[in-house]
């Protein structure tokens, strides 16, 4: 099978398998969100793919959760300043994603902005429910961990569906022979 069908392949089946399961118990009830775990999926991908490429989704998407969470309890902190704490808060989060860029682990930036979006995203949609900065971490984190495997799964997926395909043509090519 030629390597972009593998992939669309892999990814499509997976992710009807990822939505499905993001439907049930236990992950729905641990506030765990599909969202975040395609975010992450296709960071797998822009980081580079490979063990690598999960290691730095991890890493960096994990990292910028944290910071997000961080902005969003400082912004609460920041009362005083109005329509501009939030902002503010946002801008100090951003200046620190870029400054950690420095540390390898940390050095791509675009996930990082990923991982803050995603939990600012969660804290934002279940602002009603009660979500608050702390309690949408670690729902956040569980999501980005799956999604970075989900995305390791269906490259090494379509990895396979290519390879196999790739023997079967020269054994149907060496029959023919």
């Amino acid at each position: 099978m030629p390597a972009l069908f593998a992939l669309a392949t892999s990814v499509g089946v997976l992710a009807v398998v990822a939505t499905w399961l993001f439907g049930l118990d236990p992950l729905a009830t641990a506030n765990l969100q599909v969202w975040q775990a395609f975010i992450a999926w296709g960071c797998h991908f822009h980081s580079g793919g490979g063990t690598a490429g999960s290691r730095t989704t991890i890493a960096c998407m994990s990292f910028g959760a944290l910071v997000g969470m961080v902005a969003v309890l400082l912004a609460g902190q920041l009362g005083g300043l109005g329509t501009f704490a939030a902002p503010i808060a946002v801008g100090l989060g951003a200046t620190v994603i870029v400054l950690a860029s420095k540390v390898p682990l940390l050095a791509t930036i675009p996930a990082s902005v990923y991982g803050f979006a995603s939990i600012a995203g969660l804290i934002l949609l279940g602002a009603d429910a009660g979500m608050t900065p702390v309690r949408a971490f670690v729902p956040t984190i569980l999501s980005i961990l799956i999604g970075a495997a989900f995305g390791y799964v269906s490259e090494m997926l379509a990895g396979a569906l290519t390879k196999k395909s790739v023997a079967s043509d020269t054994s149907a090519a060496n029959r023919a022979a």
